[in-house]
């Protein structure tokens, strides 16, 4: 699937080494469907030449805000009505300076302030540039207009220092632009997520947790945070970061047992939406041992391990939902992860849970897998989501919840 089919987008690129980026990013923009126009600044011509730029996108590029191509001489006009977003990557200090002060000199920031579609900048630039009072002031008041920045990160740079400065990477600018353009269905909404695994403890160095990887409930908070949610998310052990995007943060809060799970879930504030998408342990070890058990009798003894019931979050999210305007708050939505008969028993846990919808993991491989099968359950019938990369099925799955609050 391309993620920006016929989206037209202007890549503005200016003059920094970071530049040489700008050639990737334009190819990956067209690899997800959108047709790429690039203006460069005269400094941009001194780190890549309009001809590779040309030759990567098949259409012309424009440095010049004279420029004779355009028919009434007027690209800055031209230019931005055509475009669904300008995307200017590498932003050097000068141009976010030009740009926060509404300052025109060229065609690159003349289109820019006679824009009517989004702007979104990817600054590159040293670390102390980047520090510097006048480039914050510039970053807060472009902000203020509107105008979405996208990083910029830590790392090496050019300079040979390291720090903050550096320009996000192609891929990560794609997918930056991608989350700009999703829906803002959940505006507004606070929404709730358990993910990954659980571990109950044997002794200091053994437990019981389960395949789980985390990345289907990373994948929801990433598409809820898209969808313009406030978002926190409840994570058990897994070595997933935390999405991060232009439009905000997450709220994080990493636990390990099922309990800790619970009591995360019960302390976080009143929601809209909750996602028991977290693999969580049905029992725990009720005498685990505070040292490490050791092998008895040459192997053939066996440790008396016995279990206690865990507390059930999503029934218990699902029981304190009040009825709003004929609908339950927080709208809860379970998983179920099955070996056979997966609507029958998905079906069934969710009429046990008391739960307007629950989701049916299809296939043995889904555990670690970058894709996955969804079935939404729900009272009225089911939907399947075809096999598809996590974040694409979660943003289907956030824009179908999204009917239904």
């Amino acid at each position: 699937m391309q993620s920006l089919l016929n989206k037209k987008i202007v890549l503005g690129i200016s003059g920094g080494i970071a530049a040489y980026k700008s050639a990737e990013l334009a190819r990956l923009l067209m690899q997800e469907g959108a047709s790429v126009q690039v203006v460069m600044t005269e400094a941009a011509t001194q780190f890549i030449t309009p001809v590779t730029m040309q030759a990567l996108t098949g259409n012309p590029v424009f440095t010049n805000q004279w420029d004779a191509r355009i028919n009434n001489n007027m690209a800055h006009i031209e230019l931005s009505r055509a475009a669904d977003a300008i995307l200017i990557a590498p932003a050097s200090a000068d141009l976010m300076a030009k740009l926060s002060l509404g300052l025109a000199d060229d065609l690159l920031t003349t289109l820019c302030l006679a824009r009517d579609c989004p702007l979104l900048l990817a600054p590159a630039m040293n670390l102390q540039m980047w520090q510097h009072p006048a480039t914050v002031r510039s970053a807060e008041r472009l902000r203020s207009d509107h105008a979405e920045l996208l990083g910029p990160a830590s790392g090496a740079q050019a300079c040979g220092e390291v720090g903050m400065g550096r320009m996000l990477e192609p891929a990560e600018i794609t997918e930056q632009l991608i989350a700009f353009f999703q829906k803002k269905v959940l505006a507004g909404k606070r929404v709730l997520i358990t993910a990954g695994p659980t571990f109950e403890a044997i002794d200091p160095v053994r437990g019981i947790t389960n395949r789980s990887s985390g990345k289907m409930g990373f994948a929801i908070a990433r598409a809820a945070l898209e969808a313009g949610a406030e978002v926190h998310l409840i994570a058990g052990p897994c070595e997933l970061d935390t999405p991060l995007l232009a439009a905000g943060k997450i709220q994080r809060t990493d636990v390990v047992s099922a309990k800790d799970m619970y009591e995360a879930v019960m302390a976080s504030p009143t929601c809209d939406l909750f996602f028991g998408v977290a693999a969580v342990a049905d029992w725990a070890i009720a005498n685990p041992s505070k040292e490490k058990i050791k092998r008895q009798g040459g192997g053939k003894s066996t440790p008396n391990i016995e279990f206690a019931p865990n507390p059930d979050i999503l029934l218990t999210m699902a029981q304190s939902a009040k009825k709003a305007k004929g609908k339950p708050y927080p709208y809860c939505v379970g998983f179920a992860a099955e070996s056979t008969k997966l609507e029958e028993h998905a079906d069934d846990k969710r009429k046990r849970k008391g739960i307007p919808l629950i989701i049916g993991n299809i296939g043995p491989d889904t555990f670690g897998s970058d894709q996955n099968q969804l079935l939404l359950i729900h009272e009225r019938g089911s939907k399947k989501l075809a096999k598809a990369p996590k974040l694409q099925l979660a943003r289907q799955l956030i824009q179908f919840v999204a009917t239904q609050l």
